[in-house]
């Protein structure tokens, strides 16, 4: 029954921020979404090496090509997201997880619920943004 009640369970701000429960919520999460990713890694793999095949048609194998170069990079990015999921999942083992690397101040629950891998507040976030963007225009 617990199980279920626990299922049912969302971080609110009027309990301790980083609580145990609110790190077990978390971490759940994290792990289900790095499964999921497993899970469609794994698909992508099978269904490349089925259609691993010769096209006689030169259209029909580019096309084939370009579909298989869109999917490794798909799943580059993936294996990147799953290097976030781990970290995360260190910094809720050494309770760093939920603190902005910038400021230090907690992140807030919605954010972190939206984006469990996230390192920045929202507000140093949008600073560090601003100041990507101001490089990237010179």
């Amino acid at each position: 029954m617990e199980l279920v009640a626990e299922s049912l369970y969302s971080p609110s701000e009027d309990e301790p921020f980083m609580n145990e429960r609110q790190r077990e919520y978390f971490r759940n999460k994290l792990l289900a979404w790095k499964q999921e990713i497993l899970a469609e890694s794994r698909d992508t793999l099978q269904a490349l090496q089925r259609e691993n095949q010769n096209h006689p048609d030169l259209a029909d194998r580019a096309s084939s090509e370009t579909d298989r170069s869109i999917e490794l990079r798909a799943r580059d990015r993936q294996r990147k997201l799953i290097s976030k999921i781990d970290a995360a999942l260190r910094r809720i083992e050494d309770g760093s997880y939920g603190f902005c690397e910038e400021t230090g101040e907690p992140i807030s629950l919605k954010r972190l619920d939206a984006r469990p891998i996230a390192t920045l507040s929202v507000e140093a976030q949008e600073r560090h943004e601003r100041r990507e963007r101001v490089y990237r225009d010179d």
